[in-house]
């Protein structure tokens, strides 16, 4: 599953922003967003990059949205997806990030597990 989290834009510096995500501050790429951001306002953040900017109108929706999801059930997966995206962000510093895909960049050796029980839960075979 691929799953991105709104985090509001504290800081932006050339091509990285510190995002604060729920009172945890991450560092995040703004190379693939599609829209230009400043402090104030909202990003949908994916394994380190910023890939949307949260239009004004959204905001309110799209956080009260993601917070029922941190509400539900623990053992729920799309909770746990949405905590383990949150605390595994994963920052790239600019000299480093040049020629590198996003794939190259997330956690994904890290989560492999949770991507097999996710399969596994779906009855996915592949």
């Amino acid at each position: 599953m691929c799953l991105g989290v709104p985090g509001e834009v504290t800081t932006v510096d050339g091509p990285q922003a510190t995002v604060d995500f729920w009172g945890v501050e991450k560092e995040v790429r703004l190379d693939t967003v599609d829209a230009p951001v400043e402090p104030g306002d909202y990003i949908l953040n994916h394994v380190g990059f910023a890939i949307r900017r949260i239009p004004d109108d959204e905001i309110d929706e799209t956080m009260s949205l993601y917070e029922s999801f941190m509400e539900d059930d623990p053992d729920d997966m799309l909770t746990d997806d949405v905590i383990d995206e949150i605390e595994a962000g994963r920052t790239v510093p600019a000299d480093e990030a040049e020629g590198l895909a996003v794939a190259d960049t997330g956690p994904e050796a890290a989560d492999a597990g949770d991507a097999e029980d996710l399969l596994e839960e779906l009855d996915i075979d592949v």
